[in-house]
Formats: C-alpha cells, structure tokens, sequence
C-alpha cells in the first residue's frame, strides 16, 4: 500500500475504531458508517479520501481491518474497537492452540496478569505464529505466547472469530499461557 494510503487508512482506524468525531461522524450500535458521510466529515477535517482509495483501503488492507456492507453504502472496523460497539460476533470453538505476539518489554506483566483487554472489546489472537510475529514486530523484539485455547474452552472461556479471522477472547489468564519458540513448529494450529 502507498504511502498516502497508508495514513489514509491510519486515519480510519482511528474514526472508525475509536474516534468517529475525528470525522464528525457517529457510529450506529453495530460499528457502522455511512460511506458518503465518512468522505464528507474526512474532507472537512482534512483528511481527503476518494472512494476509490477507501474501497482500494478496505480491499488491499493485509490486516483486513475494514468491510464495507454488500451494497458498499456502509462500513465498519472488523475489531478493534475502544467504543461500544456490538459486532454481532457469534461464540465459535477456536483451534487447540492461539498465539498472541507482543514485545519483550511486556512479557513480565502477561506471564504475571495474563492478556487483558485494556481499552479495547476484546483480546485479539491469532490462528498462526506468522500472523502473531507480524503483530508483535511494531514495537520492538517480538515474543510469541501460545495459548491453550482448548483448555481455556473445557474451562468455561468464550472465544469469537471476527470477520477477518481474527481470534477474540475477553480475557486470557496467565495460566493458560507459555512462551512460544521458533522450534515449536509441531504444535502450531493448523487454521
């Protein structure tokens, strides 16, 4: 993705996740923006995206951050969100084992309280340690925790899939986790 894209799709994170009144928008109760709304209150507030660029966005995003509805009159943020939101995520049985990659100057703190949500809805994990090393590679040296997803279900936790496949979870106790290495290979989930 470009350059001005990629700010550009920054930029949608930010309304579209956390922010609408950057774009002086509001979101609806399930996450979603008029498309022609969004381009006005972006170009009013400096920010000018075509809707070539956003359906470019929403497209070529390797993070598949964004979906538009079928007629593309609406959009919305697949996760990720700091304000309320409800997605309509549906509860799913997730593979035996998660990953979450961070950096290493947090790894005390999760092997100590475990993965909490923070300002976010949810937890994101991931299905695959490729996956889980690109998110943790954008702030420093990554690790890679796996979690016992399995157990975590047996045990009464809830997971969901959003629509770009990532993984959801309220919460992630520090006994189901376990530094993940490299020579792991053979416990890698398979999807």
């Amino acid at each position: 993705m470009k350059k001005e894209l990629i700010r550009k799709s920054k930029y949608l994170s930010l309304v579209l996740r956390h922010k609408p009144e950057a774009a002086g928008i509001s979101l609806d109760a399930n996450g979603w923006a008029e498309v022609d709304t969004l381009l006005r209150g972006a170009l009013v507030n400096g920010v000018n995206i075509s809707l070539a660029e956003l359906l470019e966005i929403v497209v070529t995003n390797e993070k598949q951050r964004f979906v538009l509805d079928e007629d593309k009159k609406r959009i919305r943020a697949n996760q990720g969100h700091s304000v309320e939101v409800d997605l309509g995520l549906k509860e799913c049985e997730p593979p035996a084992l998660l990953f979450h990659g961070t950096t290493e100057r947090f790894s005390t703190a999760i092997l100590s309280t475990g993965l909490n949500k923070m300002q976010r809805h949810h937890v994101h994990l991931s299905a695959d340690t490729e996956t889980a090393h690109k998110v943790g590679m954008r702030r420093g040296k990554v690790v890679i925790f796996a979690v016992d997803a399995e157990q975590m279900r047996r045990d009464g936790f809830r997971f969901y899939q959003s629509g770009n496949g990532v993984w959801l979870a309220d919460s992630v106790p520090a006994g189901y986790l376990r530094f993940h290495s490299p020579e792991d290979k053979n416990t890698e989930s398979d999807g």
